[in-house]
């Protein structure tokens, strides 16, 4: 059917039920995952569709806007969402090649006249997704820039740690349909505009698979799996370790957003975390969990399980830190580990239960990522991906966490506690603000 026969529709909402059937590949880092996604974008037939909350256009992530630049070049439609806060503005020169290409770019919600004065400003684009011809996904938390370079720290003396997804199978199609619905609302009501949306969305519904994607894979037979996983091909960049992956695994879309899925992320983890029996591993940037996480950790830790946090261990603000030391101190003393990353920045948002749950995404257990902010994680019970992912996370702890010690926390000066107290009771006050408890 034409797009010039067919109705204007807003697309179905995301119902994130778990299925079968996909291929899912962990990415460390922009030196695994850039490479990877300019791979996927220039393979690219019809449509290439990207969300981001920062987007730096320099060092290693020039590649990716370079990618954007060469798909719109020979006719495919390609899109660009980046959030107001995260990059406020694109500079001149990348507006004026992407707008010759014909990259199609939005700024989500910018701070205008006030900007964080207005509590309405505080809900952020902070999801991180790319859909390319409608077959193949990206879900994480990595932002479009260099692996050494920090929006808040500068120049890093490592890479930061943070991870992504390249995803195959039926979710894609969520993921697809979820960020067509804001695009869908960030589009004027011009007739001309309704018409490259029209026209957009019958090239994704007609899309089949395209491009040879299977040079990124070669088959392993991990030690105890009963069916072949697979890794990434050396092509995608040197890390030290290739990353992780399986096939055939059961996986969903988990959004967050103010409408229909204010909850959905925060229940996925209660529940996993509510179920644990031997051991949850938790890698999160900004680690400041509400009444419910922090209530089930502490249960799950009563009842004997293993709880690990792999946490930032940069200063990277005053509330950043602060605020998450009165929660670190309520934990430790109930027996649950804090590792600070010390190798550099750490930026992921990935989770593990038992070796039978796992999440990779770009929510942050904190209120602005579970409150306000606009998230996409992806959940698997694929018991493979999950024992994949804990034994890479379990390296990171023993070889670059620095283990908080219950007795320095609790023994610092009286003038640092008051300081954490303070800017823990300033972020409840701020989110009161906004209708929320935290």
């Amino acid at each position: 059917m034409s797009a010039e026969g067919t109705s204007l529709r807003r697309p179905r909402a995301v119902q994130g039920a778990l299925r079968g059937g996909h291929q899912l590949l962990l990415l460390q880092g922009g030196a695994e995952f850039f490479p990877a996604l300019v791979d996927a974008m220039d393979a690219a037939r019809r449509v290439v569709h990207l969300e981001t909350y920062i987007f730096e256009f320099a060092g290693s992530a020039l590649s990716v806007a370079e990618a954007l630049e060469r798909a719109a070049r020979r006719g495919v439609v390609v899109r660009l969402v980046i959030d107001g806060v995260g990059t406020p503005a694109l500079p001149r020169a990348w507006q004026e090649r992407f707008d010759a290409a014909g990259v199609r770019w939005h700024i989500y919600a910018p701070l205008g006249r006030f900007g964080l004065l207005l509590p309405s400003r505080w809900r952020r684009l902070h999801r991180k997704l790319c859909v390319v011809d409608g077959t193949v996904g990206f879900c994480g938390g990595i932002n479009i820039i260099d692996d050494q370079d920090d929006v808040s720290l500068g120049r890093l003396d490592a890479p930061r740690l943070d991870f992504s997804l390249r995803v195959a199978g039926p979710l894609v199609r969520n993921m697809t349909e979820t960020m067509e619905q804001l695009w869908w609302r960030l589009q004027a009501a011009s007739n001309a505009r309704r018409r490259e949306f029209k026209a957009a969305w019958e090239a994704l519904r007609e899309s089949q698979p395209v491009g040879d994607f299977s040079r990124l894979l070669k088959k392993i037979d991990p030690a105890g799996a009963g069916t072949q996983a697979s890794g990434i091909d050396s092509t995608l960049g040197d890390t030290g370790a290739a990353p992780l992956g399986v096939d055939s695994a059961r996986a969903t879309l988990l959004l967050r957003d103010n409408v229909s899925h204010r909850h959905d992320i925060e229940r996925a983890y209660l529940k996993a975390i509510g179920a644990a029996r031997r051991e949850i591993m938790i890698a999160n940037a900004y680690f400041i969990p509400g009444r419910k996480l922090r209530r089930a950790l502490l249960l799950a830790a009563a009842r004997g399980v293993r709880v690990r946090l792999l946490s930032q261990g940069r200063y990277e603000n005053f509330f950043q830190y602060r605020a998450a030391r009165p929660v670190y101190q309520l934990l430790v003393n109930a027996g649950i580990e804090i590792h600070e990353y010390a190798p550099s920045a750490l930026h992921a948002k990935v989770a593990v239960v038992d070796e039978r749950w796992a999440t990779v995404g770009s929510t942050n257990l904190d209120p602005l990522s579970l409150l306000l902010a606009r998230e996409a994680n992806v959940m698997t019970t694929d018991r493979r991906f999950a024992r994949l992912l804990r034994g890479h996370l379990d390296d990171l702890v023993l070889s670059s966490g620095q283990m908080l010690d219950v007795q320095a926390l609790s023994s610092r000066h009286w003038t640092q506690r008051v300081l954490d107290r303070v800017a823990f009771g300033i972020m409840r006050a701020t989110l009161f603000v906004t209708g929320h408890r935290y």
